[in-house]
């Protein structure tokens, strides 16, 4: 129940922000900090859907529901930017398989140090015509049906959605498989990133935990500083 309430949470929240900054604020000079605001709040929350939508994934969104966590996962792709839930789940299941190697799909073996060309391939990767006729489609609708604002539009989703895959990509994939920071802990070639609860959970819902997420991919995004404390525990390491 836990993961199902975070759920109606995030999307409610970012539901009600979104019709709200798109249809209804005006943009001024007097409201700037608000417009700073309400960007970065939803690119957070944007975060939030993806991370829950992975947790779907892996069935611990509603454990021992595999249809719910496959209507739920589905709906939030496809909302999130147009994703396919099979393809992706695919993916991610082949990326848990095979984790920086050459077979991993969300890792750039050619270039596993630099972050732009990896993010370009990542979204090269996913990104394809379908999702752009998504992101086409809720625009055209906006403006030319339910009159928002252009500049409304992408301020308020152009922005928080691109700045939403920079946030996942670098928290979530390259800081922990990125090459050049020191030996990989074990065969799963991901560490993780040494912030504080807090912080990990504003930089990407705990996902740069991600030793621990490879260590135990059935656990929630919500339950992995706990599973990071007990590992730290048995290691003798200082949180």
């Amino acid at each position: 129940m836990i993961g199902l309430t975070l759920f109606v949470g995030i999307v409610s929240a970012l539901l009600g922000l979104h019709v709200w900054s798109v249809f209804f604020v005006d943009l001024t000079w007097a409201n700037a900090p608000l417009a700073v605001f309400l960007i970065l709040a939803q690119c957070w929350l944007f975060v939030g859907v993806f991370i829950t939508a992975h947790d779907a994934m892996h069935g611990s969104l509603a454990p021992g529901r595999p249809r719910v966590n496959s209507a739920i996962g589905a709906f939030l792709l496809f909302a999130y930017a147009g994703f396919g839930w099979r393809k992706l789940k695919t993916a991610h299941m082949a990326h848990h398989a095979s984790p920086g190697s050459a077979d991993d799909p969300d890792f750039n073996a050619d270039d596993p140090h630099s972050f732009w060309p990896w993010y370009i391939l990542f979204f090269k990767r996913y990104f394809g015509i379908v999702s752009f006729l998504f992101v086409l489609s809720v625009v055209l609708i906006y403006v030319l049906v339910l009159g928002a604002d252009y500049f409304n539009v992408v301020l308020f989703y152009g922005v928080p959605s691109i700045a939403s895959s920079l946030q996942l990509f670098y928290f979530g994939t390259y800081r922990p498989h990125r090459h050049g920071q020191g030996d990989f802990p074990d065969m799963h070639n991901a560490r993780t990133n040494d912030y504080p609860v807090w912080l990990s959970l504003l930089t990407c819902y705990h996902f740069g935990y991600h030793h621990e997420h490879h260590l135990y991919p059935q656990e929630p995004w919500w339950r992995l500083p706990l599973r990071r404390s007990e590992r730290m525990a048995v290691s003798g390491e200082v949180l």
